[in-house]
């Protein structure tokens, strides 16, 4: 979340040592101990006690607690108003409901600290930062565990430099916060879930020389801001049938200057919504840029808007694939 404007903006799950894998959870101990799980997060192995007050930072985080049943665990979360429309599209919304909004912009320390929260899930940068103070370190100073997602691996100081593809990265969170919270088997049947459909998506999908050019618009006019090899939606568009025309620029979310989008020449534009960016805005300002008038996507007014919470690491995603997907086929591609 780790993750694209708001982020600066975001292994097998068997591999001890992989970016994000879990072991199984330590048997609980004499009675009234807590049970705990040993999780090799970012590559640094960590002996999680249960969580019992827990606090999600974004779409990524919080439904990724949700989407296990995870919510009764959770002390709140917080989550910037740009991401409103997120909420009001989820297929979570009795869960954010029912959790306490922390806050409404990027979360702080005071606010992990305010709410007495034993446990913190964030992408780094996006949520844990070292200019804004808040990182796992500064957190275990006042006796708060931390769990990073794995698509910010790549880009953590102190972190596993190995990479996995941001699906991988997806399902291996889910797995690790089952091993955590004690939910293993509906963490590992959620990701057969995902992963199934994923397949039967892929079912569809052309051949790799024939798929459309796809380019991802999430903010920006002097710089458009855009998903690369280890941002999700690669894998979305992927999964889709289609190939982000930046999937080989070795960032999560960046900026890139227009005259490689002109150069990339999309043939597909899909367009990331937020409360304060409407997706028709970014469409009549990409219409009415005349570097972009000569795109395929430009000339045959071929857009597809997702909201920010389907771009951003989390179960979601399928759900993106799906309907992008659906998109390519309806255009002949």
């Amino acid at each position: 979340m780790t993750l694209p404007r708001l982020c600066a903006l975001a292994a097998a799950a068997a591999l001890l040592v992989g970016c994000g894998a879990t072991v199984e959870p330590a048997a609980a101990g004499p009675s009234g101990s807590t049970p705990s799980a040993e999780v090799a997060n970012c590559g640094q192995v960590v002996d999680y006690p249960t969580p019992r007050r827990a606090v999600a930072y974004d779409v990524s985080g919080s439904e990724k607690m949700f989407a296990l049943g995870l919510a009764p665990r959770m002390r709140g979360y917080v989550m910037n108003s740009v991401a409103d429309p997120s909420i009001a599209g989820s297929d979570y919304k009795d869960d954010y409901a029912a959790v306490e909004r922390l806050g409404s912009a990027r979360i702080s320390r005071e606010i992990v600290i305010g709410a007495k929260a034993d446990w913190v899930i964030a992408g780094w940068n996006g949520g844990f930062s070292e200019a804004r103070g808040i990182t796992p370190k500064l957190l275990e100073q006042v006796g708060v565990n931390s769990y990073m997602h794995t698509e910010t691996c790549w880009d953590f100081p102190d972190g596993d430099k190995r990479r996995v593809t941001p699906l991988e990265a997806l399902y291996t969170d889910l797995l690790n916060l089952g091993g955590i919270f004690g939910v293993r088997d509906k963490a590992e049947s959620l990701v057969a879930e995902l992963r199934g459909r994923a397949d039967k998506v892929r079912e569809s999908a052309p051949p790799v020389d024939e798929r459309a050019r796809v380019w991802v618009y999430d903010s920006g006019t002097d710089q458009p801001f855009t998903a690369g090899k280890h941002a999700a939606p690669t894998d979305i568009i992927d999964v889709a049938g289609g190939r982000n025309v930046f999937a080989d620029l070795e960032k999560g979310w960046s900026a890139v200057g227009w005259e490689a989008v002109v150069k990339a020449d999309p043939e597909a534009i899909v367009i990331v919504d937020y409360a304060d960016q409407p997706a028709a805005d970014k469409i009549n300002f990409i219409k009415s840029s005349p570097r972009l008038a000569n795109a395929p996507a430009v000339k045959e007014n071929r857009f597809h808007v997702l909201s920010y919470g389907d771009m951003v690491s989390g179960p979601r995603n399928i759900r993106a694939a799906e309907s992008l997907a659906g998109y390519l086929r309806s255009i002949g591609r």
